[in-house]
């Protein structure tokens, strides 16, 4: 099947109607295309080429957009829509006719009787974009003019003032350079196939710089910032009345060696064969996911950007979420399963679980990389190492061949073996083993689960002790270490004894008689509610008797459920925060003490039908929370799943627009638990 979003004038009535949609491609290095469906740029990070320079980080903002306009006899008409603080809005959506999106964003225009289509698409491994143009003209010639808009910064940090944007060019033929005199790295080479480059009337004194931008998303937020944009040129098409032509921009980040030299392939590159490649791609990514059907295919094209090249390891990566984060250890291991297996790409998954070996550390795998390639990764993770344990099983669960058990014993084990050992004896940021067998770990500042808002001196949800998800991924690591030990001749009963010592100290400690359900953390029980237990159901070696298990779902399902995710505490509690908005302070209060997160949903999915039995009414129940996602995926991030939303009434996505953690989880849940109990039922 082929997979298409299409928003119509409905949609964007008016310009702040318009940013609230957007779209999102990757090109397999850590480098994205981001807007909005009106081509109106609401935050910092959007662009046309987002680059990666040292895959899959240090990320620099190329091609912020192009602007359009056609002159018809004497009218001339706009296309460009833009917000700005205190300049006129610009307003092309209103010549907007319809936006659609096949994994190819295209933009459909029309000004009396002349149209044009504008698509956008990233060549795959390459900081290489293009901008592709169908124009049809009627009773009149047409000039058209397309102005590059250029940026040339750090993705994450707008330009503070004008005076900021160091920014040069020249042109070569159909090739216009640009250069950022302050960053020695890249230059940006941008060809076109028809018309000619001419320097903008306002510019040949000094460069021109667009500024006043209104980002309305990161506003939002809280971001009282601006930024620039830098266009010195303008291409001049023109085309004859009656005739129907079609032309495009390719426009690179191309690396300066050690000896200053660049290598530009731009003009040797056909726009619309990188256009046609990418609707291929999404076409074949499609059939790769295990269940076919609209709401699988599209959750495996939303996969897509996240599954990235580490150049450290040679080997592919995961992206925890766009439009900022790079690859973190936690979000990584959770998403594996979804992002990989489901849609078919085992190489892949192996890549990933090889790359993140390479980094592990007394015992630690990475709780993230740096945005700069020159920093070392960050360790302050205790989840992430254990929730390895939970990929591989999962890995060997999809393949289970022999040569699978050996790449495991070959590449992965001997990492397996360092964790538990330096689990058992010890190890950094307070992370070690109890005389129960259970693991503790935080103290003082460090905040070392997912839940790991510090702002300043104010830890916003402290954990330290023994916390319920890291031990039922404790248990599950020691019989996933049982299975492998006895695979490969080693001695399997450390583990498994180790794994009953701590399944009678949980029972014992954890289980919270009141509320029929677990504590949070031990051994200073904390009873809040939280999203945290469900894991000790989900996860494929679990500790609790059946009755304790369905009365855990039970308590979440009634508290913490929301058709957009779980909250991270009981609305019911007097600390809860309902909305997460404001700035970043406001955000982060609310991050972890109320805040909707979707990933959770997947845990809560394959919990809720594992207790129930797997029923007929459980199986349609639980479709339908996957399929509340289905909804969210054509709002927000078309195809995208947010990172996280308010506690009360959540609808609108927040955090990052698309989350890895977020479509991973619910393309697995759907795909293992949901879609083959409803084709099973079907039989039936």
């Amino acid at each position: 099947m082929k997979i298409k979003y299409r928003v119509g004038k409905g949609n964007f009535r008016n310009i702040e109607e318009g940013f609230e949609r957007e779209w999102l491609m990757g090109n397999g290095l850590g480098g994205f295309s981001n807007m909005s469906v009106t081509g109106n740029m609401a935050r910092i990070h959007a662009g046309y080429l987002v680059a990666s320079l040292n895959p899959p980080v240090d990320r620099i903002k190329i091609l912020a957009k192009t602007d359009e306009s056609v002159k018809l006899g004497d009218e001339v008409f706009d296309f460009s829509c833009q917000m700005y603080e205190k300049k006129d809005n610009t307003c092309g959506y209103k010549l907007l006719e319809a936006f659609e999106f096949d994994g190819v964003p295209t933009y459909y225009y029309r000004a009396n009787d002349f149209r044009m289509t504008k698509s956008i698409a990233l060549e795959y491994g390459s900081n290489t974009v293009a901008v592709c143009y169908k124009v049809r003209t009627g009773n009149e010639s047409a000039w058209i003019k397309v102005t590059p808009l250029f940026s040339g910064r750090d993705n994450n940090l707008a330009y503070e003032k004008k005076e900021d944007v160091c920014l040069c060019s020249d042109v070569n033929g159909k090739i216009l350079s640009v250069k950022n005199e302050n960053d020695d790295r890249f230059v940006i080479n941008t060809y076109v196939s028809d018309g000619e480059f001419v320097i903008r009337d306002d510019s040949k004194d000094s460069p021109v710089i667009i500024d006043d931008l209104k980002y309305s998303i990161d506003i939002r937020n809280g971001f009282d910032g601006t930024d620039y944009l830098y266009a010195s040129y303008d291409i001049m098409v023109n085309v004859p009345k009656e005739t129907t032509c079609s032309f495009y921009i390719i426009c690179s980040a191309d690396v300066i060696d050690d000896n200053g030299n660049v290598i530009s392939n731009v003009a040797s590159k056909d726009g619309f064969k990188i256009v046609e490649a990418v609707r291929k791609r999404a076409l074949e990514l499609e059939k790769g996911v295990k269940v076919q059907d609209e709401f699988a295919a599209k959750l495996a094209l939303a996969a897509d950007p996240f599954i990235v090249d580490r150049k450290s390891t040679g080997l592919k990566t995961i992206l925890a979420g766009f439009p900022w984060f790079t690859d973190w250890g936690r979000d990584t291991m959770i998403a594996l399963t979804g992002l990989t297996l489901c849609t078919g790409r085992i190489k892949d998954n192996e890549e990933i679980l090889e790359s993140f070996s390479k980094y592990e550390k007394d015992g630690l795998i990475p709780n993230m990389f740096p945005s700069y390639a020159k920093e070392e990764p960050i360790y302050n993770t205790v989840d992430a190492s254990l929730w390895y344990f939970y990929a591989v099983y999962k890995y060997l669960e999809y393949t289970g061949k022999e040569e699978n058990y050996e790449f495991i014993h070959d590449k992965i084990y001997g990492v397996l073996c360092s964790i538990i050992e330096n689990y058992k004896k010890g190890t950094l940021f307070s992370i070690g083993m109890d005389e129960d067998g259970l693991i503790h770990a935080g103290s003082d500042y460090d905040q070392v689960t997912w839940m790991d808002v510090r702002v300043g001196e104010w830890v916003v949800t402290p954990r330290h002790g023994k916390p319920v998800e890291i031990n039922a991924l404790w248990y599950n690591a020691l019989k996933v270490m049982e299975m492998l030990a006895k695979k490969y001749g080693d001695d399997d009963r450390q583990y498994g004894e180790l794994a009953c010592k701590v399944a009678e100290s949980f029972n014992k400690k954890f289980w919270n008689e009141e509320l029929n359900c677990l504590y949070d953390v031990v051994d200073e029980n904390d009873d809040k509610i939280r999203p945290n237990q469900i894991w000790a159901v989900s996860l494929p070696f679990t500790m609790l008797d059946a009755d304790k298990e369905k009365k855990v779902v039970n308590t979440v399902y009634e508290h913490l459920y929301t058709p957009y995710g779980l909250r991270s505490l009981s609305y019911r509690d007097d600390e809860y925060k309902a909305q997460y908005i404001g700035k970043l302070h406001d955000r982060d209060a609310a991050y972890h003490m109320g805040t909707t997160w979707a990933f959770p949903s997947g845990g809560f999915i394959t919990a809720y039908l594992k207790v129930n039995n797997y029923s007929k009414e459980a199986v349609e129940d639980a479709d339908n929370m996957c399929k509340a996602f289905f909804d969210h995926m054509n709002d927000g991030c078309l195809g995208g799943i947010a990172e996280v939303f308010d506690g009360t009434t959540p609808c609108t996505g927040n955090g990052c627009y698309s989350q890895a953690w977020s479509v991973g989880e619910i393309l697995r849940a759907y795909v293992e638990d949901v879609a083959l109990h409803l084709q099973e039922a079907e039989k039936c």
